[in-house]
């Protein structure tokens, strides 16, 4: 399942492609043929994620300029709901003069970085046959696989394909959503001390709270289980015997980690001190990541980029001693017992 730093990215992404146009809006696969027909015709004026939730806004063609800049009221103002829970994704196709963006987010058809970008113009790329073409007129894609919903701009198309979630919602059922999920640590107006308290007041164990997303949205296994690791906290502690500041500073790494996830669409959570040795062989186990930290400049690689997710068995970077892992809520936990005592 995508964590939240990618949701964040798709809403960048439907930002830079579709802000401010009227989308043809359709349901290629007929299951959301009611809720298309809500929103063709309609334009695109917000792009919001909390969380793993992503949400966009929709007014109507000829709403005044102030409620298309988000200064009005919202009584006419409609939202996309989207989750894409474990086999979701959001793919892009764009004609030669969209801005570039990531191909695919969330659970691709093939396997893709978030690094990587629409293909060019006249790109040999079979996968992109038909997207793109070499002179500058560009032919939009015929829909692949079921697509769910399909938002056509201007310069791009967007499709969604196994989605948890896809409805369309008011205002106040956003609302109401967004009061049922924790604090984001990517948004500004992210709530540290409602983390805090949260956590505090429960006996449950941390590293349950920390996949609970009515007590922090956005956070899955992989930022769970490197975040405690850098606090030094043990995950199998119940969260009120957590100090609170310990507790508060793996909000504040969050904040950190997250926020550079979403601008680099890679998580990365090893310090620079603790990488460059190489990973040893534990009988041939191909590196179980799905980050695309290779092949950038700079980047950091994928074997050199967790402290402790599925590195289960392998000595702890810092301490050597074999990292742990068992089964926790239904998810795989990952955890060094000498440093997070």
């Amino acid at each position: 399942m995508p964590e939240g730093h990618t949701v964040h990215r798709l809403a960048r992404t439907f930002t830079s492609l579709f802000a401010g146009q009227v989308l043809h809006v359709s349901s290629p696969q007929g299951r959301f043929a009611d809720g298309a027909a809500v929103l063709d015709g309609r334009r695109l004026v917000a792009s919001e994620a909390w969380g793993k939730q992503l949400f966009l806004g929709f007014v109507p063609a000829d709403a005044p300029d102030a409620q298309v800049t988000g200064m009005a009221p919202e009584p006419e103002t409609v939202w996309l709901r989207t989750h894409l829970g474990l086999y979701g994704a959001w793919t892009f196709a764009g004609a030669p003069d969209a801005p570039e963006v990531a191909h695919a987010i969330g659970a691709p058809r093939r396997r893709i970085g978030e690094r990587d970008s629409l293909p060019a113009p006249g790109s040999s790329d079979p996968q992109a046959a038909g997207a793109l073409h070499a002179s500058d007129t560009w032919a939009v894609p015929e829909p692949r696989g079921q697509v769910r919903v399909r938002l056509l701009g201007a310069h791009a198309v967007a499709d969604l394909t196994g989605p948890t979630a896809c409805e369309v919602i008011t205002a106040e059922e956003k609302r109401a959503v967004e009061a049922r999920l924790g604090p984001d640590p990517i948004r500004d107006d992210g709530d540290a001390e409602a983390f805090v308290a949260a956590v505090g007041r429960s006996r449950v164990t941390i590293g349950q709270q920390l996949m609970d997303q009515a007590v922090v949205a956005g956070v899955g296994n992989i930022y769970r289980a490197e975040a405690l690791f850098r606090a030094g906290v043990d995950p199998l502690r119940p969260g009120r015997d957590v100090p609170a500041t310990s507790v508060r500073a793996i909000w504040d790494d969050l904040v950190v980690l997250m926020r550079d996830g979403a601008d680099h669409g890679a998580i990365v959570t090893t310090r620079p001190e603790d990488r460059g040795l190489p990973e040893p062989s534990d009988g041939g186990r191909p590196a179980r990541t799905r980050q695309n930290t290779d092949g950038a400049p700079g980047a950091v690689p994928s074997d050199q980029a967790f402290y402790v997710y599925h590195r289960d068995g392998l000595p702890c970077r810092v301490c050597g001693s074999p990292v742990l892992v068992k089964e926790l809520a239904g998810r795989n936990l990952f955890w060094c017992g000498t440093c997070q005592t």
